[in-house]
């Protein structure tokens, strides 16, 4: 069954990548409205999420950044798609990276580096990344359970030379670098809500106390791993840029949980700044004090 569903939707993902830009955003534009008004996928998640996180907004301007979220959701995913077959020089072109002279100051002192992401604007066309640094380049992902489509994502968004690697498999693969003295950036998104049996630390994210993942941080202290925040940015429809913001460089001498913490405040400040390009539709305030 796994493999019939994805032999019937493939070559419908490979003629949309193949769309000029100008058709393919029209694309986009007919998937929203079916989305967004006919099937209204987790509206009812998308609504409470940004009324808990931005209550002092009226009603109106809340229902706008709703509606401008799910276009940038429509585009975001399509824009995956397009990976397929997008060459390397438009990726440079619509995804432009604004400080990348910090990373050569990282290579030069011959240590890995935690790039920490949200699930803001495009961290998709961030694993394009692998194209402007020497690191061996990882993006850490959650597996998806039909094999086929989850091989065919982990192509698209090796595309660029990153690698991905399970959440299972980080720290076997980081403890084996290391041991080899390969000199790695890891990529993670560690804004969403953990499980509550696995939680460590409890933090105010958009003005509520939430669970929070730790693992970064962890891993950054027991590996002396450099911490740098992936400030992605949407400038206009299919073009983004990143900064690159240092969060620690001597992780071990930093009190648990500020490396974290800082990480969360820079998150918060993408989303005051342009709401409407964050992932609403996962429960991040589901476990809340």
């Amino acid at each position: 069954m796994q493999f019939l569903i994805y032999s019937i939707s493939f070559p419908f993902l490979w003629i949309i990548s193949k769309l000029p830009f100008r058709l393919f955003y029209w694309f986009s534009d007919c998937i929203y409205i079916l989305v967004y008004y006919l099937v209204g996928y987790r509206k009812k998640i998308v609504r409470n999420n940004i009324l808990i996180a931005l209550p002092h907004l009226s009603e109106e301007k809340r229902l706008l950044i709703e509606k401008k979220f799910y276009h940038h959701m429509c585009d975001m995913f399509l824009e995956m798609i397009k990976t397929m077959s997008i060459s390397s020089e438009e990726m440079k072109e619509r995804f432009r990276i604004t400080n990348i002279e910090l990373l050569k100051e990282y290579e030069q002192k011959n240590k890995s580096i935690i790039l920490l992401a949200a699930h803001y604007a495009s961290w998709e066309w961030l694993l394009s990344i692998n194209e402007s640094t020497t690191f061996k380049c990882y993006g850490v992902y959650k597996k998806i359970n039909n094999k086929y489509f989850d091989a065919k994502v982990r192509a698209i968004r090796s595309k660029f030379k990153s690698e991905l690697v399970t959440t299972e498999n980080t720290i076997a693969l980081i403890n084996d670098n290391e041991k080899n003295g390969i000199i790695s950036l890891y990529g993670l998104a560690s804004d969403q809500s953990p499980q509550v049996h696995k939680t460590f630390h409890w933090q105010q994210f958009m003005g509520i106390t939430v669970p929070v993942h730790t693992g970064a941080e962890m891993l950054a202290k027991r590996y002396d791993l450099e911490v740098v925040f992936a400030k992605v940015k949407k400038v206009k429809r299919g073009y983004y840029e990143a900064t690159f913001v240092p969060i620690a460089t001597d992780p071990k001498s930093i009190p648990d949980y500020e490396i974290t913490d800082a990480y969360l405040k820079e998150v918060e400040q993408q989303i005051v700044e342009a709401p409407e390009f964050y992932f609403w539709t996962h429960k991040r305030w589901k476990h809340r004090r």
